[in-house]
């Protein structure tokens, strides 16, 4: 187990956690319908920072995003006795976008809008000495944060690590979702008969974990953390909630429904995603247990949502209620689950939070409060690093494949090499010709992979991991998203969006081998073999991987990449 030393909140709703706590407990939310905002043709309903807190937390020469960042941090750190410039310290960033906007500014840096090298410049300036991490997994980035940053401090590579998930919302981000025909014009309704959509909302929020429990009245506790992949679709949730179910399995090991005050849904009040997790519920025997979701007040804020409901739920326990779910009034899901209509009592001291996001990914941590019977204690013994192997290893560069140390003859070069590969080998997948060029590129080093390690492919496995590496994130579909939002030609495009995440080629992988286990994207600010090896090491804490699919995967256009994945495995 880890443990929460200090937290904070940065909404709409207020600048702390106590004030964001005390908000949704009166029941205010923040979501506004805006029209004609960012010049958009549709309307839409998202919770947006005032005027007057963007002001509170400007600082020259930082992004919005990145003041978010600092301010979220600082707040939590001052609250704390961390000394962020000690070498077992490390800043944990989770986010979809980042700095996304940057990218429609033709006087800013071109490499600003990079999340690596955003991460390094918020690490620095507020003085970490340790490189920082990171985790873009869609949605599930501020879950996965989390998790990543439990299996670092349990596997004893750090002792405290501090994890913000923060996103904007802008223009980029609503049309996306808008042409997904995914957003609300109105409040959205979690788990609702009516429900016509999500609305979405930004913010900044902060977990300081640490391998030491601190000495206070209570203490919370990260128990288990699992994420796993439904193998089934890129932006849609599969009917029997595969991903979902396996995560919330994993993550009751060794609990029990009637430990659990609430659990706490990801609630997007889309048809599909709150159908999924009510599916998800039942089939792992906890439609006993109270669900509630927090979209009706901040809306989807995305890389900071695993985080920001976290802390929110641990608020609601602290002060013995379970928050209700804003707009809910009469069931729409087929799942039989308790969704919280009112706000209720508890005297329970755990609960679950769980998530989903594009490239099928689940996820769910448990958390549990202890109160002053607690004994403190620091795991001075952490396990022993799993012993791993690389048995299979491809390298793709514009120019150049290698299987094993072995080059194979190729026609073409770049994106045009990538579809002979694909033709070569008489692959059949049509989905390959409408993968982004990432995608393409991750998919054909993955087919000469798999192929080097024989086998049966699609027999389906729980013990497979997907977990990859870059720098440049998703550049090039950011790059052909902006074209279809231009002022003069203003058409967003769906199939282009949705690849506008990097972690989507993970899913890919995922969806073409049927592996159900973990998957997972990090952005580091370069190329690092000893901070990878570090991920991929405390990986291996989830139990049920025995094997994984890793390495690096960049690419900045279409003819300037370069794969270099593996499969490493316990021994």
């Amino acid at each position: 187990m880890v443990y929460k030393i200090s937290d904070n909140i940065l909404s709409p709703l207020g600048d702390t956690t106590e004030q964001n706590f005390r908000a949704v407990a009166a029941g205010h939310s923040a979501l506004t319908t805006y029209n004609g905002h960012w010049q958009l043709p549709e309307p839409f309903c998202a919770s947006l920072l005032s005027d007057v807190q963007r002001q509170n937390i400007f600082m020259e020469g930082f992004t919005q995003y990145e003041q978010m960042v600092i301010a979220s941090v600082r707040r939590a750190i001052d609250n704390s006795s961390v000394d962020v410039t000690a070498d077992r310290v490390v800043l944990i960033l989770a986010t979809t976008k980042g700095n996304i906007e940057l990218l429609s500014d033709k006087d800013a840096c071109p490499e600003a809008e990079l999340p690596g090298m955003s991460a390094m410049k918020i690490s620095r300036f507020l003085g970490f000495t340790t490189k920082p991490i990171v985790v873009c997994n869609a949605c599930v980035s501020g879950l996965s944060a989390v998790i990543i940053a439990k299996r670092l401090l349990e596997s004893g590579h750090y002792d405290q690590a501090v994890v913000c998930g923060a996103d904007i919302i802008g223009r980029f981000v609503v049309s996306g979702f808008q042409s997904l025909k995914a957003v609300s014009a109105e409040q959205c309704r979690p788990f609702d008969l009516e429900r016509t959509g999500l609305n979405l909302g930004e913010s900044a929020a902060t977990i300081i974990l640490s391998r030491t429990a601190p000495q206070c009245k209570s203490v919370w506790a990260i128990e288990t953390g699992v994420v796993r992949n439904d193998a089934y679709h890129i932006s849609s949730p599969s009917k029997n909630a595969e991903g979902a179910y396996k995560a919330i399995s994993a993550a009751m090991d060794g609990l029990s429904a009637d430990s659990l005050a609430f659990i706490n849904a990801h609630g997007t009040a889309t048809m599909f995603n709150d159908q999924m997790e009510s599916v998800a519920i039942e089939r792992a025997a906890l439609n006993t247990v109270p669900v509630n979701a927090y979209k009706g007040y901040f809306g989807h804020t995305l890389g900071a949502a695993g985080v920001l409901e976290t802390l929110l739920s641990m608020k609601a326990i602290e002060n013995n209620v379970i928050l209700p779910t804003r707009g809910f009034d009469d069931c729409g899901v087929s799942g039989k689950i308790k969704v919280v209509k009112d706000c209720l009592n508890t005297n329970k001291e755990a609960f679950l939070k769980m998530i989903s996001g594009f490239g099928g990914c689940n996820a769910v941590v448990s958390a549990r409060c202890y109160n002053t019977t607690f004994v403190q204690h620091s795991d001075d013994n952490p396990p022993a690093a799993s012993a791993f192997r690389i048995s299979h290893r491809v390298t793709v560069t514009v120019n150049e494949v290698t299987v094993d140390g072995r080059k194979i003859d190729i026609e073409g070069t770049g994106s045009r090499m990538l579809t002979s590969l694909y033709k070569k080998y008489g692959i059949d997948y049509p989905k390959f010709y409408k993968m982004d060029t990432l995608c393409r590129l991750g998919f054909i080093a993955s087919e000469l992979l798999l192929e080097a390690e024989g086998g049966d492919r699609f027999r389906g496995r729980d013990d497979r991991a997907v977990i990859l590496f870059n720098r440049s994130s998703s550049i090039i579909s950011d790059r052909k998203y902006l074209e279809t939002i231009a002022a003069d030609n203003f058409y967003p495009s769906p199939s282009v969006f949705v690849y506008t995440l990097p972690n989507i080629v993970t899913g890919e992988i995922a969806m073409r081998n049927s592996y159900y286990g973990e998957t997972a994207f990090y952005i580091l600010p370069e190329r690092d073999e000893q901070q990878m090896g570090m991920l991929v090491e405390a990986s291996f804490l989830d139990q049920s991987t025995r094997s994984m699919i890793t390495g690096w995967i960049d690419c900045t256009d279409d003819n300037n990449f370069v794969a270099d994945i593996y499969i490493t495995e316990t021994l």
